[in-house]
């Protein structure tokens, strides 16, 4: 009989465990799936849950050794990875050797490659192997330990939770759609029910095991003693399950609530947030800064890069997308940080590059260096090829978002890299028929001389305003490359140019440097007047031209970004790349600005080079006052060419400008968070700690002297459970004061005793002082004990489930004197 009670227990020891570990299975998959988004991962876990579970099974009932489960689950891995995790090697013989190889170099490294790749990564290369292990693992170890007896079972939640946080941390910075119940947003719900259930299922699993843990050692006991189990324990174990429901539901209620509300607007901090090209983007100079370097001997001349079109066409190489502009430099990333916006991440096979024409190119890398790397619209694949070609596809990263590539392999691209581009080249929307999105409103604030310049020559609204704009502004500009030249031995991009007139230019294109160029536009406005007189005035290049239009297209309502790269075609006669021969001097920039669609489309920025600059002649009147004439020797002094700083711009009108949020409401947010994440933490203590305070309360304030007495004995009594000190079965309350030890202990039992059996009436004043002794005796136990063991006795629970242990008979002196004290008594005051 004996025997089957322990086989029922074990039964349902094991069907518990195996129920929790296949929740925490079924949420870590679901936390798992937007890694890879494919079938091969659904028949991954399907392959891990079978394997493991019959490893567990197997284990346990032959009573393998660790080390020997072990290395059966081990080779469980190499047995199911090329099929499961390496599923495109399994085509020959020879591919399934070579899967191999890559399983066993995948469990090294693919974790670090899971979180430098793009999502979702399917079954790209052997980037499912970490998913094999963590579940293939997970899953024997989790079973293993779930199907043992407390306490070793309680190690069976920290793998499955690892489990789960395997999907949170590797997966995207980004969080799934707000849910809309009933005109309200939750923000982050996929994550929030994987957390929170995770959370809900392990405290109920770990509360059903201590639960049935403590019935067991109440049967051996009474089994051993001979001493019935006490019935009445109904009310001990309901306070208990509402105290412990009542901790579970503040804690997921915070936590689904109050965290995603605070954390609204704020990065989602994963892995791979930490992982990547950062350290290349954020220590490369910005390649509009070095724009004019293109135009120098020898570079202006060499061959950077060569295109071959074999299917399909496009119109454009892209060779940077700076997307970011602080006043000062035009970058690829933002200097503040920003997680998502132009993420760069590593290509796995295939992108979903969108609709559009497919184009299809190689492309052969020059006296091109550094990191940035000519692609075409939307990559869809690219492979590399030659001897770095390994080492170019583990160093390639692709942001979606800004349409461009970085290569980092040692330092960047070398003469003689090849690699072939697959793209989709979106369809081309005209300028004038798009309307404004509308832009964010911490954009750096333009010139005053630009917005003075728009607000005097838009006409329309939306793209068609902006067309004419640009019109307008590279019809009164002037092409310059340089500072100065040596007209006796021209540079390249001059003597390319027959009939052209030189003139200087300063390069960069901070704000200072804008606001010059509409400032001299406005100043031969104002010289010309209303005469038919030309009015060229803007002199420089496209580095400053597709600045000025990405500031304009901003104050137009349309965000914009600014793209460095060559031109394989035109139609308006602009510079192109001969035969697909791009050399430093075709090197161009341009502005790319969004519509109300979502679409990017492309703006030519270079200024005319035909009409130049004629400051002689204006409509000024004859002098009034006498002027100094210079004389015929005097040096015409050319100014010096000023260095381009590639750093954030100095806010020069701090004191007029208004005051700045931004900074308080970061520092709110990440305060708000840390009290949040605190008051989780917190929170289960404090309300163990509240609980105690209200009933102390309670037992303090009772009406009947007498009853408070007993209750202050029972407050004593729990201070001491709390500090670790026996619960009392069937002792006196002289004997139980006597164990605690405590100086006025033996008065405190001795009171008690004379208030539940004397004949005598007992005061208030006589219950105050008892109360005041408990209060003492209570401060005896702290100040034995260490700080920690102090703290540990604040939040301990023990005193709240002291009573639900076996209640034995009543010892012989005791009921003797019970019996005296209702004969003395008259019977009318129970013990």
């Amino acid at each position: 009989m004996r025997e089957r009670v322990i086989e029922r227990k074990a039964g349902a020891r094991i069907a518990a465990g195996s129920l929790y570990v296949a929740t925490i299975t079924v949420l870590a998959a679901v936390a798992a799936w937007p890694i890879y988004r494919s079938l091969s991962f659904l028949i991954l876990v399907l392959a891990a849950v079978v394997a493991g579970t019959a490893i567990a099974a197997t284990a346990r009932a032959l009573r393998w050794p660790a080390w020997l489960t072990a290395l059966i689950a081990f080779g469980s891995l190499m047995v199911l990875g090329v099929p499961v995790a390496v599923p495109s090697r399994m085509t020959s013989l020879p591919e399934a050797i070579a899967g191999l190889g890559e399983v066993l170099w995948g469990s090294i490294t693919a974790w670090k490659d899971l979180l430098t790749v793009e999502l979702p990564a399917g079954a790209y290369r052997n980037l499912l192997v970490p998913a094999l292990i963590v579940f293939l693992f997970g899953i024997t170890a989790a079973l293993l330990l779930a199907w043992r007896r407390p306490p070793t079972a309680a190690l069976a939640v920290p793998v499955g939770l690892a489990m789960v946080a395997f999907g949170l941390l590797f997966g995207s910075p980004s969080v799934s759609a707000p849910l809309v119940l009933g005109g309200l947003a939750f923000p982050a719900p996929v994550e929030t029910a994987v957390g929170a259930l995770s959370l809900v299922v392990s405290l109920v699993w770990l509360a059903w095991q201590t639960y049935e843990e403590r019935s067991r050692a109440l049967r051996r006991a009474a089994s051993a003693s001979g001493v019935r189990l006490s019935r009445s324990r109904g009310g001990s174990d309901a306070r208990r399950m509402v105290l412990g429901a009542g901790m579970i539901a503040v804690s997921v209620a915070v936590a689904a609530v109050l965290v995603p509300a605070v954390a609204e607007g704020a990065e989602r901090t994963v892995l791979r947030s930490g992982v990547g090209p950062d350290t290349a983007l954020s220590t490369a100079i910005s390649p509009l800064t070095q724009y004019r370097g293109n135009f120098s001997e020898p570079r202006s001349g060499s061959v950077l890069f060569r295109v071959e079109r074999t299917d399909g066409a496009a119109d454009r190489v892209r060779l940077a997308t700076l997307s970011h502009y602080d006043g000062e430099t035009y970058r690829a990333v933002d200097p503040r940080g920003n997680v998502d916006a132009g993420r760069y991440l590593r290509v796995p096979a295939r992108l979903d590059a969108g609709a559009g024409a497919t184009v299809t190119a190689d492309i052969r890398i020059g006296q091109l260096t550094g990191i940035w790397l000519p692609t075409l619209g939307r990559v869809q694949s690219i492979a590399f090829e030659g001897a770095r070609a390994s080492a170019l596809a583990d160093s390639f990263y692709y942001s979606g978002d800004a349409w461009g590539g970085i290569q980092v392999a040692d330092g960047g691209v070398r003469a003689g890299d090849a690699y072939t581009v697959t793209a989709v080249m979106p369809s081309g929307a005209e300028l004038s028929r798009i309307d404004a999105p509308g832009v964010p409103a911490d954009q750096v604030e333009a010139p005053e001389s630009l917005r003075r310049w728009v607000d005097e020559h838009v006409e329309g609204q939306g793209g068609a305003a902006l067309a004419g704009l640009v019109d307008l502004l590279r019809g009164r500009g002037y092409l310059s490359h340089a500072v100065s030249v040596d007209l006796e031995a021209p540079p390249t991009w001059l003597s390319e140019m027959p009939g052209y007139v030189f003139e200087s230019s300063a390069s960069g294109h901070s704000l200072a440097r804008i606001d010059s160029l509409f400032r001299a536009l406005l100043d031969r406005e104002a010289e010309v007047g209303g005469a038919e007189l030309p009015l060229v005035a803007a002199i420089g290049d496209d580095e400053q031209f597709s600045v000025a239009v990405a500031l304009m297209a901003r104050e137009l309502g349309f965000p914009a970004r600014v793209v460095v790269g060559a031109r394989l075609t035109s139609d308006d006669g602009l510079r192109t790349c001969d035969r697909g021969a791009c050399r430093g001097g075709d090197i161009v920039a341009w502005t790319e600005v969004q519509s109300a669609t979502g679409d990017w489309v492309p703006i030519d920025v270079t200024p005319q080079s035909a009409v130049a600059p004629q400051t002689d002649l204006t409509l000024q009147r004859d002098p009034q006052n006498e002027t100094e004439v210079r004389p015929e020797n005097a040096e015409e002094v050319v100014p010096p060419d000023p260095v381009q700083q590639d750093a954030p711009a100095a806010n020069d009108s701090d004191d007029e400008a208004a005051a700045d949020l931004s900074g308080l409401w970061a520092v709110v947010r990440v305060s708000g968070i840390a009290l949040v994440i605190a008051g989780l933490l917190l929170g289960p203590f404090g309300v163990i700690t509240a609980a105690k305070a209200f009933r102390r309360r309670a037992r303090r304030r009772s009406e009947d002297p007498v009853v408070r007495i007993v209750a202050g004995w029972d407050e004593y009594v729990d201070a001491a459970v709390d500090h670790g000190q026996p619960a009392p079965r069937t002792q006196t309350r002289e004997e139980t004061a006597a164990g605690f030890a405590t100086p006025r202990g033996i008065l405190l039992a001795d009171r008690a005793d004379r208030a539940v059996f004397a004949k005598d009436a007992v005061t208030t004043a006589e219950s105050d002082e008892f109360w005041g002794i408990v209060e003492q005796e209570r401060r005896v136990f702290s100040q034995r004990e260490s700080a920690w063991r102090r703290l540990m006795a604040a939040v301990s629970l023990r005193s709240f489930t002291r009573e639900i242990s076996p209640k034995s008979a009543p010892s012989g002196a005791s009921r003797r004197q019970e019996r005296r004290s209702r004969r003395r008594d008259g019977g009318s005051r129970p013990s």
